[in-house]
């Protein structure tokens, strides 16, 4: 692990004289990557320099318990086991800090939702569900831009698909993939009970085209009447556009802009976030199988957080996470599970790498 932190150190000190050097300062991409690097590697350098310090600090307490006088002696037992405390702290923070990064935490994500086992209440708790995640984004000052919906009879949402833009989103988003299962009594329930029902929400790193080759001779693209609310616009336009990728059969429809252009360029980025998302998934999968735990895996088969109405409950079942504000959550009040879901698989992946 040191030797790693030299190296880092010796980068940092290369990037800190590129950052100065005239011919890399005009050159804008390269500079951007240069600075996003130099902030990365700082936050390893400041924690590795606090490290060293404390080392030499408890080097000297050491020498004072063997040479000094009773009571100097007296105070560096006494300081000792903080110091002692303070270190292991810093080294596992160090640990945390060296494990690769996932190279899609800094890309935006299409986040798509989808009604469930339950009908109508379904549709509405995807609704519920996209206003909690539309609200967390505005107050962590991203972007949400929907790109396809779908509406139900009772004003809920059997599906929807939005591009979130902004600072890390996929870092902070990629753990809610799965089925959300919520408990509440509908209000068509005349006899109060609780009804159980499920939407699966998908966050699939947004894909640009240097991650994904896609042969136009593999697609097949039609156009049509778009369908709902629209007056004249949806009875005579074919603006409407649905694309076919033949070789995965993933098929994706886009109807929400007047313009068939603006339409097949949303329905081609969700393409190929969903193509991208599977191949990211099948490497994920390949490696998995190596090693015991599953982290990041994107597998959606299974319930990973109940919403309970009744209890005012929220509980996310992968880390046995259980916190009564389920007011606040579907607020946008995100942040605790979200820190905590990035804390546990962090400690995952620091097992698996050390086992």
């Amino acid at each position: 692990m040191f030797d790693k932190l030299e190296d880092v150190v010796d980068r940092f000190r290369e990037v800190e004289g590129l950052l100065s050097d005239p011919k890399v300062v005009g050159q804008q991409t390269r500079f951007r990557e240069l600075t996003k690097e130099h902030a990365d590697l700082s936050a390893i350098v400041e924690v590795y320099t606090d490290y060293r310090s404390l080392c030499g600090e408890l080097a000297g307490l050491r020498e004072l318990l063997d040479d000094a006088e009773a009571e100097l002696k007296e105070m560096a037992r006494l300081e000792l086991p903080d110091l002692e405390r303070r270190r292991e702290e810093l080294e596992q923070r160090l640990k945390t800090l060296l494990l690769p990064t996932d190279p899609n935490d800094e890309k935006n994500v299409i986040l798509e939702i989808r009604a469930g086992t339950g009908g109508e209440e379904a549709a509405l708790f995807a609704a519920a569900l996209f206003r909690m995640y539309s609200r967390y984004a505005e107050n962590q000052g991203w972007r949400v831009e929907l790109m396809s919906v779908s509406d139900s009879e009772a004003g809920g949402f059997r599906e929807v698909i939005a591009l979130v833009s902004g600072k890390r989103v996929y870092s902070r988003l990629k753990y809610e993939s799965g089925t959300h299962r919520v408990q509440r009594v509908p209000e068509t329930e005349a006899q109060g009970r609780i009804h159980t029902s499920a939407c699966t929400v998908a966050v699939l790193p947004e894909a640009e085209d240097v991650d994904v080759a896609i042969d136009p001779g593999d697609l097949r693209i039609d156009v049509y009447r778009a369908s709902g609310a629209g007056g004249q616009h949806v009875n005579k336009t074919e603006s409407a556009v649905r694309i076919t990728h033949i070789p995965s059969g993933v098929v994706v429809c886009c109807q929400d802009e007047k313009s068939q252009h603006k339409n097949k360029a949303k329905a081609m980025k969700v393409l190929q976030s969903r193509i991208f998302d599977s191949l990211l998934a099948e490497q994920q999968a390949r490696m998995a199988a190596d090693r015991k735990g599953q982290v990041g895996t994107g597998d959606r088969s299974q319930r990973i957080r109940t919403y309970n109405f009744p209890q005012g409950r929220c509980t996310d079942h992968r880390i046995g996470l259980t916190l009564y504000k389920l007011e606040s959550i579907l607020q946008g009040g995100l942040d605790e599970i979200v820190e905590a879901l990035s804390t546990y698989y962090q400690s995952e992946a620091l097992a698996n790498q050390e086992a």
